[in-house]
């Protein structure tokens, strides 16, 4: 077998035997295979597509490119959940210790960044003295001992999505429906949870810009967990504006923070309590509304902002020193009208020029930069009026450019935030 052969082969747009995917993720993992001949790859996949049967050969050969949890010693059911990345998504933070308040058990390993700002173990690195690498017994103690945990994966988890997730990030083959749902489900399968729900983001600041996809992402991330008897729910949410107001890494914890409070922007509360809901009614077997009755009086009473204040006590983070040493500098608007539309993506990258994501896989995020928003799609804006704060250190952008992201109306301009949901077949 020849690897040049099978990126030639894609490149044409046929389809890859499951010995062929086997091939290249071990030769990739081994070494064998160098990164220039991977990102080629990686691109013919972006442009020629996979069918069902590749996109499973391909989640199946990295899941066993390293070990699978045992997660038999965790008492209870324990759920997981994933998004597919989105502007200002800081959804995990709020959402494991609302349930594992509610003692439902959260075994999480997140990922890095992805495209313009850091994933969810780039955020909770950005809390001082946080520990994001726990061993596997160290992980599996901590979801016993709180109810919840959220590690990088270890070095023997899936070890081709590592390698192939940043190496996605600095060649631009991100945005590929086949490399998404293996990239998610060879992990979260590894991670051998009961329940998986994935927050599917739809639109401009996602990497899946219309419904149609997000639907068939959802599909085949579903069937997928069922080929190996879990149970995924998918959530569709809409991403074409920025989830809550806060973008960049401490920024989000700062927001997660206060969220867990009670005072989360309405966006990204209606999120946590859609996927909180999902995850109570199916471990609780009780209504969607009972559920989120729930996930309100936990967020209210304190319960939830407590269980954060001790997981990141357990993973040795100094809850009371979150806060930025950035300057800032304040946008006022230069229009008056009711706000129709937010560009995600354009204000995701505007945060990437400042440092808070990778272009490169070697770069070093800047955890202090950011964006925080004064004003959401919808809101009615006079000219003067503080749009946003842009938190900057050696890099800045221009603020027009910024401006140029909101558009204004006359009318006020409805947005629908969860877009649907998607069960898995019955088991």
């Amino acid at each position: 077998m020849n690897i040049k052969e099978i990126i030639n082969k894609k490149r044409l747009g046929c389809e890859l035997d499951r010995n062929e995917i086997s091939y290249v993720i071990d030769g990739y993992v081994k070494g064998i295979i160098p990164d220039y001949q991977m990102s080629a790859l990686l691109m013919a996949i972006c442009t020629r597509g996979m069918t069902f049967f590749e996109t499973l050969n391909l989640t199946d050969s990295m899941l066993h490119s390293g070990d699978i949890l045992d997660l038999s010693s965790i008492d209870g059911i324990v759920v997981d959940k994933h998004s597919t990345g989105g502007i200002g998504d800081k959804v995990t933070l709020i959402l494991a210790p609302l349930l594992a308040s509610l003692d439902i058990k959260v075994a999480k390993m997140s990922g890095r960044g992805l495209g313009y700002t850091g994933g969810t173990i780039d955020k909770l690195e950005s809390i001082p003295n946080f520990n994001v690498n726990l061993t596997e017994q160290e992980f599996i103690d901590e979801v016993n001992s709180i109810g919840m945990a959220i590690t990088s994966p270890t070095t023997k988890i899936d070890v081709a999505d590592k390698k192939i997730y940043s190496l996605r990030d600095a060649t631009s083959t991100v945005e590929s429906i086949p490399l998404i749902a293996s990239s998610i489900m060879s992990k979260k399968l590894a991670s051998n949870a009961d329940i998986i729900v994935i927050d599917v983001k739809v639109g401009t600041g996602a990497l899946i810009k219309n419904k149609k996809d997000a639907i068939k992402l959802s599909h085949y991330l579903m069937d997928i967990g069922s080929h190996y008897n879990k149970k995924v729910f998918c959530i569709l949410t809409n991403m074409n504006q920025p989830l809550g107001y806060n973008i960049g890494n401490k920024l989000e914890v700062i927001e997660a923070m206060d969220a867990l409070q009670g005072n989360g922007c309405k966006d990204l509360m209606e999120v946590v309590y859609s996927i909180a809901s999902i995850i109570i009614s199916e471990v609780r077997n009780i209504s969607l509304d009972e559920a989120c009755n729930l996930s309100i009086a936990n967020i209210n009473n304190g319960s939830a902002y407590n269980k954060f204040k001790e997981f990141v006590s357990s993973q040795n983070g100094d809850i009371n020193n979150i806060k930025t040493n950035s300057k800032v500098v304040t946008v006022f608007s230069n229009k008056t009208g009711y706000i129709n539309e937010i560009d995600a993506e354009k204000i995701g990258k505007l945060t990437l020029e400042l440092g808070a994501g990778r272009i490169s896989k070697e770069d070093t995020i800047d955890y202090d930069v950011g964006i925080s928003l004064n004003k959401k799609v919808g809101d009615y804006v006079k000219e003067g009026d503080i749009l946003a704060r842009i938190y900057y250190n050696d890099k800045e952008i221009d603020i027009n450019t910024f401006r140029g992201c909101f558009k204004y109306s006359q009318e006020k301009n409805k947005v629908d935030t969860i877009y649907g949901m998607i069960k898995c077949k019955d088991m």
